[in-house]
């Protein structure tokens, strides 16, 4: 035999090797499995991230509310304000109901971490149209018994439509709740008292004198609440303690100024003063 030909049968006793291997390892239960466990991965790494933008979505329409509720210190037709965010609401929770829709049949706590900062807005835009319409604190209860969704569907079967005949039949078919949890809850409320604190500081440059010391006391519900909390409540809760108690510090503040110097600053120029007083308090706080 030359040596060309010992050259091409170890070529094709090569070839047939692989053959072999490549039909083992696709016959391979081991591969099989990994094979079903990539596909799993993928569709939860794709869920994740629909997640994520969902999120972000709420995230940005939740922030363009408060933004619309803070016009509610400079203008005197307040209902018309809350009705426009009653309407940008309700798009947030369309947003949500996608949410729970990609969650159907999932641990929630799976994907939690994809839409909680989403979640965290929308609990602190509702909270805040919530206290300018009522002047109280909303129940966990009451944002997630908003957050009952449906959508509609047709009964009638899908056939060609004739001139006369009757518009198809539309019911109302319950979609996937979704369910707000304690923590997101307690860390929208707790994101609240900034904009309570920039509310306050926006009525005392329109001249409104009374709503501070009203925020005064609702902050210091607040804070009572979320001092009964303590250390052992989420990690996040006790980070963010020290922001509230910064924006409850303003609000007295701004309230001792008012009760003690009030009558002696001209109500335009009393958001200047408070201004003053918040950049030597965070200058402060920064050299302490």
């Amino acid at each position: 035999m030359s040596k060309g030909d010992a050259q091409g049968c170890l070529k094709k006793s090569g070839g047939l090797q692989d053959r072999d291997a490549s039909a083992n390892a696709s016959s391979s239960p081991v591969i099989a499995a990994f094979k079903v466990f990539q596909q799993e991965l993928d569709t939860k790494h794709d869920k994740h991230e629909r997640l994520v933008k969902i999120s972000r979505d709420i995230t940005i329409e939740s922030k363009r509310t408060i933004f619309l509720l803070h016009r509610v210190t400079s203008v005197t037709d307040v209902e018309s304000i809350l009705k426009e965010s009653d309407v940008k609401l309700d798009l947030v929770r369309r947003k949500i109901a996608q949410i729970a829709e990609e969650l159907r049949g999932e641990d929630i706590f799976q994907f939690h971490r994809a839409f909680t900062a989403g979640i965290q807005e929308y609990v602190e835009a509702v909270s805040f149209q919530h206290y300018i319409r009522h002047r109280t604190l909303i129940s966990l209860e009451e944002i997630n018994a908003m957050l009952v969704f449906t959508k509609a569907q047709s009964t009638d079967a899908k056939e060609p439509a004739e001139e006369d005949a009757p518009p198809p039949t539309v019911t109302a078919v319950s979609a996937p709740p979704f369910q707000v949890i304690p923590s997101d809850y307690l860390l929208g409320v707790a994101d609240l008292t900034g904009e309570l604190m920039r509310m306050c500081i926006g009525s005392v440059g329109n001249g409104d004198i009374d709503t501070p010391f009203q925020l005064s006391q609702f902050l210091r519900q607040v804070h009572d609440g979320f001092s009964y909390i303590g250390n052992s409540g989420p990690y996040e809760v006790s980070k963010k303690l020290h922001t509230l108690r910064q924006s409850l510090a303003k609000v007295e503040d701004a309230c001792y100024a008012l009760r003690v110097r009030g009558s002696e600053i001209p109500k335009h120029m009393l958001a200047d003063v408070f201004a003053s007083r918040d950049a030597m308090m965070d200058a402060d706080e920064g050299v302490a």
